[in-house]
């Protein structure tokens, strides 16, 4: 049985030509959208959602290309963009009644959240980003040996085939590599949610891969022109991160306030899916984020 968040109601919802997003909706209030990362689903926000519910609704989809949403083809670079996800997102609060939202990613779900916070400042109260840099960022900031904590985003950055082909054929091994090497706590991932992590990821190689790649070419254009206009986000933000930056030697702090005057930066010791290993740490930065 496909495991689900307790308490939440689930549906499908229409955010663009032949897009639908599966999506969990749960509790009532002001609303806050919860965005999944890699190799993941709106599951990892089990434990924050149930929480968070008791005073906001809380919306958790499944990103495009991911998990039981919709997964378009790859036709052009454009199709995973981050302007897209961002754009569905905006959408999907728009269909279930919410003009205005607070939102919040983690890894992937973090890139399309920034990118909402810029492309969409009048529906984004609020903004929080779990354990990543912004992708113009990113990419600067990997350099010789360093990088190899990241070969699956140089892997992911090549053209069509090749990546999908060497994936696809250990799909299990690969995606549950960073499962298994990027938790501190493996005991936060009970066997059936990890299981269908690994399902959901190996039934969206090609997808995910698409989302890769769109961070290594169209995303870095959209950050590039959003950083010689001098656009930032104007809401407040509030980051919280392992301690990469100590790690590999650069000023994360710095980095984010580039793009998030009014921020928030902390680090936590939990690994790198924070919001199952350390979620009361979560909802306590969620809630001190939306009392801002």
């Amino acid at each position: 049985m496909t495991p689900v968040i307790p308490g939440f109601e689930y549906q499908r919802v229409t955010v663009a030509d032949d897009v639908d997003l599966h999506v969990a909706v749960g509790g009532s209030g002001s609303p806050i959208v919860l965005l999944h990362g890699f190799p993941q689903t709106h599951l990892m926000w089990r434990h924050v959602a149930t929480e968070l519910a008791a005073e906001h609704t809380v919306i958790c989809p499944d990103l495009r290309g991911y998990g039981a949403s919709g997964k378009p083809a790859e036709t052009d670079g454009t199709v995973y963009s981050k302007r897209t996800m961002a754009a569905d997102v905006v959408a999907l609060a728009k269909e279930l009644g919410h003009d205005r939202f607070a939102l919040a990613g983690h890894d992937r779900g973090a890139l399309v959240a920034i990118r909402a916070g810029l492309d969409h400042p009048d529906a984004i109260r609020h903004l929080a980003s779990l354990d990543v840099l912004p992708t113009l960022d990113m990419w600067d900031i990997l350099h010789g040996a360093d990088a190899a904590v990241a070969f699956h985003l140089y892997l992911m950055a090549q053209p069509p085939g090749l990546p999908e082909q060497m994936i696809g054929a250990s799909a299990d091994a690969f995606f549950g590599h960073f499962l298994d090497s990027w938790t501190a706590d493996p005991g936060a991932m009970p066997a059936d949610v990890r299981a269908e992590y690994l399902r959901a990821s190996r039934d969206a190689v090609p997808s995910i891969v698409a989302d890769y790649r769109a961070s290594a070419g169209i995303d870095v254009e959209h950050d590039r022109a959003d950083r010689a206009a001098g656009n930032h986000l104007r809401m407040p933000v509030t980051v919280v991160q392992q301690d990469w930056g100590s790690v590999l030697g650069y000023d994360a702090a710095g980095l984010w306030r580039a793009w998030a005057p009014d921020l928030v930066h902390g680090t936590l010791a939990a690994g790198h899916f924070m919001a199952e290993e350390a979620p009361g740490d979560i909802v306590d930065a969620l809630r001190a984020l939306l009392k801002r």
